[in-house]
Protein backbone atom coordinates (compact mmCIF):
# COMPACT_ATOMS: atom_id res chain seq x y z
CA UNK A 1 0.00 0.00 0.00
CA UNK A 2 1.27 3.56 -0.86
CA UNK A 3 1.36 6.34 1.86
CA UNK A 4 -1.89 8.06 0.62
CA UNK A 5 -3.72 4.73 1.55
CA UNK A 6 -2.49 4.40 5.10
CA UNK A 7 -3.12 8.32 5.91
CA UNK A 8 -6.65 7.19 4.47
CA UNK A 9 -7.36 4.51 6.20
CA UNK A 10 -6.32 6.56 9.11
CA UNK A 11 -9.02 8.82 8.62
CA UNK A 12 -11.83 6.67 8.28
CA UNK A 13 -11.71 4.94 11.56
CA UNK A 14 -11.19 8.55 13.09
CA UNK A 15 -14.85 9.84 10.85
CA UNK A 16 -16.33 6.47 11.86
CA UNK A 17 -15.65 6.57 15.40
CA UNK A 18 -16.72 10.11 15.72
CA UNK A 19 -19.98 9.03 13.72
CA UNK A 20 -20.44 6.46 16.25
CA UNK A 21 -20.37 8.49 19.28
CA UNK A 22 -22.70 10.84 17.31
CA UNK A 23 -25.09 7.69 17.08
CA UNK A 24 -24.59 6.68 21.00
CA UNK A 25 -25.42 10.24 21.73
CA UNK A 26 -28.21 10.61 19.78
CA UNK A 27 -29.88 7.15 21.25
CA UNK A 28 -29.31 9.64 24.76
CA UNK A 29 -30.83 13.14 23.90
CA UNK A 30 -34.78 13.22 24.83
CA UNK A 31 -35.20 16.72 24.90
CA UNK A 32 -33.40 20.22 24.33
CA UNK A 33 -31.53 20.18 27.98
CA UNK A 34 -30.46 17.05 27.10
CA UNK A 35 -29.83 18.51 23.61
CA UNK A 36 -27.71 21.64 24.85
CA UNK A 37 -26.41 21.08 28.43
CA UNK A 38 -26.05 16.91 28.71
CA UNK A 39 -28.45 17.17 31.37
CA UNK A 40 -25.89 18.57 34.13
CA UNK A 41 -24.19 15.62 34.16
CA UNK A 42 -20.57 16.25 33.07
CA UNK A 43 -17.45 14.35 35.44
CA UNK A 44 -14.68 17.20 35.55
CA UNK A 45 -12.53 15.72 33.49
CA UNK A 46 -14.81 15.21 30.69
CA UNK A 47 -15.29 19.17 30.93
CA UNK A 48 -12.14 19.67 31.38
CA UNK A 49 -10.98 17.56 28.26
CA UNK A 50 -14.21 19.19 26.04
CA UNK A 51 -13.78 22.49 27.36
CA UNK A 52 -9.57 22.06 26.24
CA UNK A 53 -10.44 20.48 23.03
CA UNK A 54 -13.63 22.89 21.63
CA UNK A 55 -11.40 25.83 22.94
CA UNK A 56 -8.39 25.09 21.06
CA UNK A 57 -9.91 24.29 17.58
CA UNK A 58 -7.58 24.29 14.82
CA UNK A 59 -6.14 27.52 15.54
CA UNK A 60 -3.64 25.10 18.44
CA UNK A 61 -2.37 22.97 15.22
CA UNK A 62 -2.59 25.56 12.32
CA UNK A 63 -3.36 28.94 13.35
CA UNK A 64 -0.70 28.87 16.33
CA UNK A 65 2.23 27.20 15.10
CA UNK A 66 1.89 29.45 11.95
CA UNK A 67 2.18 32.45 14.46
CA UNK A 68 5.60 31.08 15.77
CA UNK A 69 6.88 29.90 12.55
CA UNK A 70 6.78 33.13 11.22
CA UNK A 71 7.14 35.42 14.44
CA UNK A 72 9.38 32.97 16.71
CA UNK A 73 9.05 33.72 20.41
CA UNK A 74 7.39 36.48 20.48
CA UNK A 75 4.00 35.41 19.52
CA UNK A 76 4.38 33.56 22.70
CA UNK A 77 2.43 36.26 24.50
CA UNK A 78 -0.54 35.26 22.64
CA UNK A 79 -0.03 31.85 24.38
CA UNK A 80 0.52 33.00 27.83
CA UNK A 81 -2.51 35.30 27.41
CA UNK A 82 -4.89 32.59 26.84
CA UNK A 83 -3.11 29.99 29.69
CA UNK A 84 -3.25 33.00 32.38
CA UNK A 85 -6.79 33.54 31.06
CA UNK A 86 -8.24 29.91 31.11
CA UNK A 87 -7.10 29.57 34.30
CA UNK A 88 -9.03 32.30 36.02
CA UNK A 89 -11.64 31.83 34.10
CA UNK A 90 -11.82 28.14 35.53
CA UNK A 91 -11.09 29.53 38.94
CA UNK A 92 -13.58 32.54 39.56
CA UNK A 93 -16.15 31.60 36.61
CA UNK A 94 -16.74 27.80 36.16
CA UNK A 95 -17.79 27.18 40.06
CA UNK A 96 -19.92 30.68 40.33
CA UNK A 97 -21.25 30.26 36.29
CA UNK A 98 -22.72 26.27 37.08
CA UNK A 99 -23.76 27.62 40.80
CA UNK A 100 -25.75 30.67 39.27
CA UNK A 101 -27.39 29.12 35.97
CA UNK A 102 -29.20 26.37 38.39
CA UNK A 103 -30.45 28.97 40.81
CA UNK A 104 -31.72 31.64 37.97
CA UNK A 105 -34.60 28.84 36.96
CA UNK A 106 -32.57 26.78 35.58
CA UNK A 107 -30.16 28.70 32.76
CA UNK A 108 -29.19 26.51 29.75
CA UNK A 109 -27.85 28.98 27.71
CA UNK A 110 -25.63 32.37 28.25
CA UNK A 111 -27.99 34.73 27.13
CA UNK A 112 -31.08 33.14 29.40
CA UNK A 113 -28.98 33.54 32.50
CA UNK A 114 -28.79 37.35 31.88
CA UNK A 115 -32.20 37.48 31.46
CA UNK A 116 -32.79 35.47 34.27
CA UNK A 117 -30.47 36.97 36.90
CA UNK A 118 -31.12 40.48 35.87
CA UNK A 119 -34.83 40.37 35.78
CA UNK A 120 -35.09 41.30 31.95
CA UNK A 121 -38.95 41.19 31.14
CA UNK A 122 -38.57 42.90 27.78
CA UNK A 123 -36.17 39.87 26.60
CA UNK A 124 -34.15 42.55 25.17
CA UNK A 125 -31.23 41.27 26.40
CA UNK A 126 -31.69 37.75 25.79
CA UNK A 127 -32.50 38.42 22.04
CA UNK A 128 -29.42 41.06 21.69
CA UNK A 129 -27.03 38.47 23.09
CA UNK A 130 -28.50 35.23 20.94
CA UNK A 131 -27.65 37.61 17.76
CA UNK A 132 -24.58 38.28 18.95
CA UNK A 133 -23.82 34.76 19.05
CA UNK A 134 -25.18 34.15 15.51
CA UNK A 135 -23.34 36.53 14.43
CA UNK A 136 -19.66 35.91 15.78
CA UNK A 137 -20.15 31.64 16.03
CA UNK A 138 -20.13 32.18 12.33
CA UNK A 139 -17.05 33.27 11.75
CA UNK A 140 -16.46 31.14 14.53
CA UNK A 141 -17.81 27.90 12.57
CA UNK A 142 -16.30 29.20 9.25
CA UNK A 143 -12.91 29.43 10.32
CA UNK A 144 -13.09 25.94 11.41
CA UNK A 145 -14.39 24.68 7.80
CA UNK A 146 -11.00 27.21 5.99
CA UNK A 147 -8.71 24.81 8.61
CA UNK A 148 -10.57 22.22 7.78
CA UNK A 149 -10.00 22.66 3.62
CA UNK A 150 -6.20 23.89 4.33
CA UNK A 151 -5.93 20.70 6.01
CA UNK A 152 -6.48 18.53 3.09
CA UNK A 153 -5.03 20.19 0.41
CA UNK A 154 -2.15 19.59 2.33
CA UNK A 155 -2.58 15.93 3.78
CA UNK A 156 -3.94 14.57 0.88
CA UNK A 157 -3.37 16.99 -1.87
CA UNK A 158 -7.27 17.45 -2.77
CA UNK A 159 -9.35 20.01 -3.46
CA UNK A 160 -9.60 22.91 -1.02
CA UNK A 161 -13.54 22.68 -1.04
CA UNK A 162 -13.95 19.46 -1.28
CA UNK A 163 -12.06 18.96 2.17
CA UNK A 164 -14.12 21.95 3.63
CA UNK A 165 -17.58 20.49 2.49
CA UNK A 166 -16.21 17.29 3.64
CA UNK A 167 -15.06 18.06 7.43
CA UNK A 168 -18.26 20.65 7.93
CA UNK A 169 -20.37 17.53 6.42
CA UNK A 170 -19.21 15.14 9.02
CA UNK A 171 -18.95 17.42 12.05
CA UNK A 172 -22.74 18.50 10.91
CA UNK A 173 -23.64 14.84 10.99
CA UNK A 174 -22.57 14.29 14.28
CA UNK A 175 -23.36 17.44 16.09
CA UNK A 176 -26.72 17.04 14.15
CA UNK A 177 -27.97 13.83 15.97
CA UNK A 178 -25.79 13.69 19.01
CA UNK A 179 -26.25 17.22 20.21
CA UNK A 180 -24.10 18.50 23.51
CA UNK A 181 -23.65 14.87 24.39
CA UNK A 182 -22.51 13.96 21.47
CA UNK A 183 -20.56 16.76 20.77
CA UNK A 184 -18.55 16.44 24.54
CA UNK A 185 -17.59 13.13 24.39
CA UNK A 186 -16.35 13.63 20.50
CA UNK A 187 -14.43 16.09 22.54
CA UNK A 188 -13.09 13.92 24.94
CA UNK A 189 -11.44 11.58 22.03
CA UNK A 190 -10.46 14.35 20.39
CA UNK A 191 -8.71 16.29 23.24
CA UNK A 192 -6.60 12.98 24.09
CA UNK A 193 -5.59 12.75 20.43
CA UNK A 194 -4.35 16.34 20.12
CA UNK A 195 -2.47 15.95 23.38
CA UNK A 196 -0.46 12.81 21.95
CA UNK A 197 0.09 14.46 18.87
CA UNK A 198 1.77 17.56 20.19
CA UNK A 199 3.81 15.32 22.24
CA UNK A 200 5.19 13.28 19.85
CA UNK A 201 5.66 15.54 16.83
CA UNK A 202 8.70 17.53 18.89
CA UNK A 203 9.69 14.72 20.82
CA UNK A 204 10.31 12.93 17.17
CA UNK A 205 11.36 15.99 15.60
CA UNK A 206 14.03 17.51 18.51
CA UNK A 207 15.84 13.80 17.11
CA UNK A 208 15.98 15.23 13.39
CA UNK A 209 17.31 18.34 13.98
CA UNK A 210 20.49 17.78 16.01
CA UNK A 211 19.15 17.70 19.84
CA UNK A 212 18.07 20.64 21.15
CA UNK A 213 21.56 22.42 20.16
CA UNK A 214 21.20 22.10 16.60
CA UNK A 215 17.48 23.37 17.12
CA UNK A 216 18.50 26.72 17.96
CA UNK A 217 21.84 27.01 15.95
CA UNK A 218 19.67 26.32 12.87
CA UNK A 219 16.94 28.64 14.43
CA UNK A 220 19.04 31.51 14.89
CA UNK A 221 20.44 31.30 11.03
CA UNK A 222 17.27 32.40 10.46
CA UNK A 223 16.87 35.21 12.87
CA UNK A 224 16.98 39.20 11.64
CA UNK A 225 17.69 42.44 13.20
CA UNK A 226 13.93 42.51 12.25
CA UNK A 227 12.60 39.40 13.83
CA UNK A 228 14.83 37.38 16.82
CA UNK A 229 13.24 34.14 16.60
CA UNK A 230 14.22 33.41 20.33
CA UNK A 231 13.67 36.66 21.60
CA UNK A 232 10.29 36.20 23.58
CA UNK A 233 10.80 40.38 24.31
CA UNK A 234 11.20 41.15 20.86
CA UNK A 235 8.34 43.26 20.09
CA UNK A 236 7.01 46.60 22.04
CA UNK A 237 5.54 46.71 24.98
CA UNK A 238 2.34 47.66 23.12
CA UNK A 239 2.41 44.59 20.74
CA UNK A 240 3.02 42.11 23.70
CA UNK A 241 -0.24 43.45 25.67
CA UNK A 242 -1.96 43.06 22.51
CA UNK A 243 -1.10 39.76 22.27
CA UNK A 244 -1.79 38.72 26.05
CA UNK A 245 -4.82 40.34 25.89
CA UNK A 246 -6.46 37.68 24.24
CA UNK A 247 -6.82 35.52 27.68
CA UNK A 248 -9.63 38.49 28.15
CA UNK A 249 -11.66 36.59 25.46
CA UNK A 250 -12.17 33.27 27.86
CA UNK A 251 -14.66 35.18 30.13
CA UNK A 252 -16.89 35.40 27.35
CA UNK A 253 -16.84 32.46 25.06
CA UNK A 254 -19.89 30.91 25.32
CA UNK A 255 -19.24 27.26 23.77
CA UNK A 256 -16.35 26.78 26.72
CA UNK A 257 -18.99 29.04 29.34
CA UNK A 258 -21.41 25.94 28.64
CA UNK A 259 -19.32 23.04 29.55
CA UNK A 260 -18.95 25.17 32.87
CA UNK A 261 -22.88 24.98 33.02
CA UNK A 262 -23.06 21.43 32.71
CA UNK A 263 -20.53 20.35 35.29
CA UNK A 264 -22.32 18.02 38.02
CA UNK A 265 -21.70 20.57 41.08
CA UNK A 266 -19.73 23.50 41.45
CA UNK A 267 -17.03 21.92 43.25
CA UNK A 268 -16.53 19.94 40.16
CA UNK A 269 -14.47 22.93 39.40
CA UNK A 270 -11.23 22.71 41.19
CA UNK A 271 -10.47 18.70 39.26
CA UNK A 272 -11.74 19.99 36.37
CA UNK A 273 -8.75 23.41 36.41
CA UNK A 274 -6.58 21.02 37.29
CA UNK A 275 -7.10 18.31 34.78
CA UNK A 276 -7.56 21.37 32.15
CA UNK A 277 -5.09 23.79 32.31
CA UNK A 278 -2.66 20.57 32.58
CA UNK A 279 -3.65 19.54 29.20
CA UNK A 280 -3.18 23.19 27.96
CA UNK A 281 0.05 23.54 28.87
CA UNK A 282 1.14 20.66 27.91
CA UNK A 283 -0.52 21.40 23.82
CA UNK A 284 0.44 25.13 23.71
CA UNK A 285 4.25 24.02 24.58
CA UNK A 286 4.04 21.42 21.98
CA UNK A 287 2.38 24.03 19.20
CA UNK A 288 5.60 26.55 20.12
CA UNK A 289 7.99 23.53 20.11
CA UNK A 290 6.72 22.09 16.67
CA UNK A 291 6.90 25.10 15.14
CA UNK A 292 10.61 25.98 16.55
CA UNK A 293 11.55 22.47 15.21
CA UNK A 294 9.83 23.13 11.81
CA UNK A 295 12.11 26.46 11.29
CA UNK A 296 15.43 24.34 11.72
CA UNK A 297 14.32 21.72 10.19
CA UNK A 298 13.19 23.64 6.90
CA UNK A 299 16.36 25.70 7.40
CA UNK A 300 18.62 22.46 7.70
CA UNK A 301 16.48 20.89 4.06
CA UNK A 302 16.49 23.57 2.28
CA UNK A 303 15.28 21.68 -0.86
CA UNK A 304 11.84 21.56 0.98
CA UNK A 305 9.58 24.56 1.08
CA UNK A 306 6.67 25.40 3.21
CA UNK A 307 4.26 27.07 0.78
CA UNK A 308 1.65 27.95 4.10
CA UNK A 309 3.39 28.44 7.57
CA UNK A 310 0.14 27.53 9.23
CA UNK A 311 0.78 23.74 7.84
CA UNK A 312 4.20 23.44 9.30
CA UNK A 313 2.51 20.84 12.02
CA UNK A 314 0.75 18.92 9.13
CA UNK A 315 3.97 19.33 7.21
CA UNK A 316 6.22 17.87 9.39
CA UNK A 317 3.92 14.97 10.73
CA UNK A 318 3.80 13.77 7.42
CA UNK A 319 7.65 13.57 7.22
CA UNK A 320 8.68 12.03 10.06
CA UNK A 321 6.29 8.97 10.83
CA UNK A 322 5.09 6.05 8.74
CA UNK A 323 2.02 6.87 6.89
CA UNK A 324 -0.47 4.95 8.97
CA UNK A 325 0.95 6.85 12.15
CA UNK A 326 1.04 10.12 10.35
CA UNK A 327 -2.53 9.58 9.21
CA UNK A 328 -3.76 9.39 13.06
CA UNK A 329 -1.51 12.28 13.94
CA UNK A 330 -3.73 14.17 10.63
CA UNK A 331 -6.66 13.37 12.10
CA UNK A 332 -5.73 15.00 15.19
CA UNK A 333 -5.50 17.86 13.64
CA UNK A 334 -8.65 16.92 12.37
CA UNK A 335 -10.37 16.56 16.06
CA UNK A 336 -8.90 20.35 16.98
CA UNK A 337 -11.02 21.37 13.91
CA UNK A 338 -14.01 19.44 14.28
CA UNK A 339 -14.26 19.73 18.35
CA UNK A 340 -14.70 23.58 17.99
CA UNK A 341 -16.98 23.26 15.01
CA UNK A 342 -19.52 20.85 16.61
CA UNK A 343 -19.03 22.98 20.30
CA UNK A 344 -19.98 26.19 18.45
CA UNK A 345 -22.87 24.71 16.81
CA UNK A 346 -24.57 23.24 19.31
CA UNK A 347 -24.73 26.96 21.04
CA UNK A 348 -25.40 28.54 17.62
CA UNK A 349 -28.35 26.70 17.82
CA UNK A 350 -29.02 27.04 21.55
CA UNK A 351 -29.03 30.65 20.44
CA UNK A 352 -31.52 30.12 17.65
CA UNK A 353 -34.11 27.93 19.71
CA UNK A 354 -33.86 28.68 23.45
CA UNK A 355 -33.17 32.43 23.00
CA UNK A 356 -34.55 33.73 19.96
CA UNK A 357 -37.58 31.34 18.45
CA UNK A 358 -38.68 30.82 22.08
CA UNK A 359 -38.98 34.58 22.83
CA UNK A 360 -40.42 35.74 19.42
CA UNK A 361 -42.79 33.09 18.88
CA UNK A 362 -44.17 33.31 22.67
CA UNK A 363 -44.84 29.66 22.87
CA UNK A 364 -43.30 26.55 24.25
CA UNK A 365 -42.98 23.91 21.84
CA UNK A 366 -42.66 20.18 22.25
CA UNK A 367 -39.46 18.92 24.07
CA UNK A 368 -39.04 16.66 20.43
CA UNK A 369 -39.79 19.51 18.55
CA UNK A 370 -37.63 21.65 20.49
CA UNK A 371 -34.33 18.94 19.32
CA UNK A 372 -35.95 19.24 15.99
CA UNK A 373 -35.93 23.13 15.78
CA UNK A 374 -32.18 22.74 17.75
CA UNK A 375 -31.35 20.90 14.86
CA UNK A 376 -32.44 22.64 12.11
CA UNK A 377 -30.61 25.82 14.29
CA UNK A 378 -27.49 23.72 13.45
CA UNK A 379 -27.97 23.51 9.73
CA UNK A 380 -29.05 26.76 9.46
CA UNK A 381 -25.93 28.33 10.97
CA UNK A 382 -23.72 25.42 8.72
CA UNK A 383 -24.68 26.57 5.55
CA UNK A 384 -24.10 30.48 6.32
CA UNK A 385 -20.58 29.65 7.59
CA UNK A 386 -19.57 27.08 4.82
CA UNK A 387 -20.56 29.93 2.25
CA UNK A 388 -18.34 32.34 3.88
CA UNK A 389 -15.37 29.94 4.18
CA UNK A 390 -15.51 29.14 0.24
CA UNK A 391 -12.74 31.70 0.22
CA UNK A 392 -9.39 29.39 0.69
CA UNK A 393 -7.47 32.36 1.22
CA UNK A 394 -8.72 33.21 4.61
CA UNK A 395 -6.63 33.37 7.57
CA UNK A 396 -7.73 30.95 10.34
CA UNK A 397 -5.89 32.95 12.88
CA UNK A 398 -7.66 36.13 11.57
CA UNK A 399 -11.19 34.70 11.75
CA UNK A 400 -10.68 33.49 14.97
CA UNK A 401 -8.98 36.09 16.45
CA UNK A 402 -12.03 38.32 15.04
CA UNK A 403 -14.66 36.27 16.46
CA UNK A 404 -13.15 35.84 19.70
CA UNK A 405 -12.31 39.05 20.42
CA UNK A 406 -15.87 39.86 19.77
CA UNK A 407 -17.58 37.11 22.42
CA UNK A 408 -14.82 38.43 24.54
CA UNK A 409 -15.68 42.31 24.51
CA UNK A 410 -19.39 41.60 24.40
CA UNK A 411 -19.95 38.96 26.90
CA UNK A 412 -16.84 38.86 29.28
CA UNK A 413 -17.45 41.74 31.19
CA UNK A 414 -21.27 41.26 31.70
CA UNK A 415 -20.89 37.75 32.36
CA UNK A 416 -18.16 38.89 35.02
CA UNK A 417 -20.29 41.68 36.12
CA UNK A 418 -23.09 39.05 36.85
CA UNK A 419 -21.53 36.73 38.84
CA UNK A 420 -19.33 39.08 41.18
CA UNK A 421 -21.82 42.40 41.47
CA UNK A 422 -24.82 42.75 42.61
CA UNK A 423 -25.87 45.95 41.32
CA UNK A 424 -25.61 45.00 37.41
CA UNK A 425 -28.94 46.06 35.33
CA UNK A 426 -30.32 44.88 32.46
CA UNK A 427 -30.22 48.07 30.76
CA UNK A 428 -26.93 48.50 31.91
CA UNK A 429 -25.73 44.95 30.16
CA UNK A 430 -27.36 45.48 27.19
CA UNK A 431 -25.43 49.23 27.15
CA UNK A 432 -22.57 47.70 27.61
CA UNK A 433 -22.52 44.55 25.35
CA UNK A 434 -23.74 46.83 22.58
CA UNK A 435 -20.91 49.15 23.17
CA UNK A 436 -18.39 46.32 23.86
CA UNK A 437 -19.91 44.15 19.82
CA UNK A 438 -19.98 47.48 18.34
CA UNK A 439 -16.58 48.75 19.68
CA UNK A 440 -14.86 45.14 17.89
CA UNK A 441 -16.79 45.21 15.00
CA UNK A 442 -15.09 49.16 14.11
CA UNK A 443 -12.05 48.61 15.09
CA UNK A 444 -11.50 45.21 14.41
CA UNK A 445 -12.33 46.02 10.25
CA UNK A 446 -9.90 49.60 10.51
CA UNK A 447 -6.64 49.09 9.53
CA UNK A 448 -5.25 51.74 11.52
CA UNK A 449 -6.58 50.67 14.68
CA UNK A 450 -6.00 46.73 14.25
CA UNK A 451 -2.58 47.20 13.92
CA UNK A 452 -1.83 49.11 16.96
CA UNK A 453 -3.74 47.18 19.23
CA UNK A 454 -5.93 43.76 19.42
CA UNK A 455 -9.84 45.17 19.36
CA UNK A 456 -10.76 42.64 22.50
CA UNK A 457 -8.53 45.22 24.80
CA UNK A 458 -10.96 48.82 24.32
CA UNK A 459 -14.34 46.64 23.26
CA UNK A 460 -13.64 45.03 27.30
CA UNK A 461 -12.66 48.46 28.79
CA UNK A 462 -15.51 50.35 26.97
CA UNK A 463 -17.97 47.48 27.70
CA UNK A 464 -17.43 47.72 31.83
CA UNK A 465 -17.06 51.59 31.59
CA UNK A 466 -20.82 51.83 30.08
CA UNK A 467 -22.26 48.83 31.97
CA UNK A 468 -21.16 50.23 35.58
CA UNK A 469 -22.08 53.76 34.81
CA UNK A 470 -25.55 52.69 33.03
CA UNK A 471 -26.32 50.41 35.95
CA UNK A 472 -25.50 52.71 38.59
CA UNK A 473 -28.05 55.16 37.06
CA UNK A 474 -30.73 52.37 36.73
CA UNK A 475 -30.58 50.41 39.60
CA UNK A 476 -32.88 49.24 41.86
CA UNK A 477 -33.03 46.91 44.85
CA UNK A 478 -34.40 43.70 44.83
CA UNK A 479 -35.13 41.57 47.79
CA UNK A 480 -35.30 38.39 44.89
CA UNK A 481 -31.87 39.14 42.99
CA UNK A 482 -29.59 39.37 46.61
CA UNK A 483 -31.21 35.97 47.75
CA UNK A 484 -30.48 34.37 44.53
CA UNK A 485 -27.38 35.65 44.50
CA UNK A 486 -26.18 34.49 47.56
CA UNK A 487 -27.40 31.48 47.06
CA UNK A 488 -25.17 30.98 44.48
CA UNK A 489 -22.57 32.23 46.78
CA UNK A 490 -23.47 29.81 49.00
CA UNK A 491 -23.55 26.96 46.60
CA UNK A 492 -19.73 27.82 45.49
CA UNK A 493 -19.02 27.68 49.11
CA UNK A 494 -19.94 24.47 50.05
CA UNK A 495 -19.94 22.70 46.39
CA UNK A 496 -23.44 21.79 46.09
CA UNK A 497 -26.62 24.03 45.07
CA UNK A 498 -29.81 24.77 47.09
CA UNK A 499 -32.54 26.09 45.30
CA UNK A 500 -33.14 29.54 46.73
CA UNK A 501 -36.82 30.38 48.20
CA UNK A 502 -38.28 33.63 47.54
CA UNK A 503 -40.79 35.67 49.44
CA UNK A 504 -42.74 37.09 46.78
CA UNK A 505 -42.23 36.85 42.81
CA UNK A 506 -40.54 39.56 40.48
Amino acid sequence: MNDLTFQIIAMVIYMAAMLGIGWWAYKRTTDLDDYMLAGRKLSPGVAALSAGASDMSGWLLLGLPGAFYVGGLVEGWIAIGLTIGAWLNWKFVAPRLRAYTEVSKNSITVPSLFENRLRDKTHILRITAGIIILVFFTFYVSSGMVAGGKFFESAFNSEYLLGMLLVGGVTVLYTLFGGFIGATYTDVVQGIMIFLALIAVPIIGITQVGGVDGAIESIRAVSTEEVDMLNLFGGSAIAAISAAAWGLGYFGQPHILVRFMALRSPGDAVAGRRIGISWMIVSVLGALASALIGIAYFQQNPELTLDDPEKVFLELSQIFFHPLIAGFVLAAVLAAVMSTISSQLIVSSSALVEDLFKIIAKKEATPKAQVVLGRIGVLVVSVVAIIIALDPKASVLDLVGYAWAGFGAAFGPIVLLSLFWRKLTAPGAIAGMIAGAVTVVIWGNSDALSGVMYEIVPGFILNIVVAIVVSLFTFKHSDNIVTEFDSAVEGVRTGTVTLPVFDKKD
